[in-house]
């Protein structure tokens, strides 16, 4: 049985990226970009209600973000911006 990390053989995942680069880098750009976007809907509809614009953006940081950025650091410079 070959070794992997998770579900996803080697052999799968090369041709998965072999497909992948079949691509234009504009269809890669696309595509990425509407994950991010869906990612954004998903989390939004966990966000819980009430909450303000500040309150949502911090939910978001945290739900995409936490252990990568200081999260306070960044609402704390967003909320400075204005």
């Amino acid at each position: 049985m070959p070794v992997h990390n998770g579900d996803t053989t080697p052999e799968i995942r090369l041709k998965f990226r072999e497909m992948m680069m079949q691509r234009s880098s504009i269809e890669r750009a696309q595509m990425a970009s509407q994950m991010f976007d869906d990612a954004r809907a998903l989390a939004l509809a966990s966000c819980p209600e009430g909450m303000n614009e500040i309150e949502i953006k911090r939910f978001l940081c945290t739900r995409f973000y936490a252990g990568e950025v200081d999260v306070e650091s960044f609402m704390n410079a967003l909320a400075a911006r204005g």
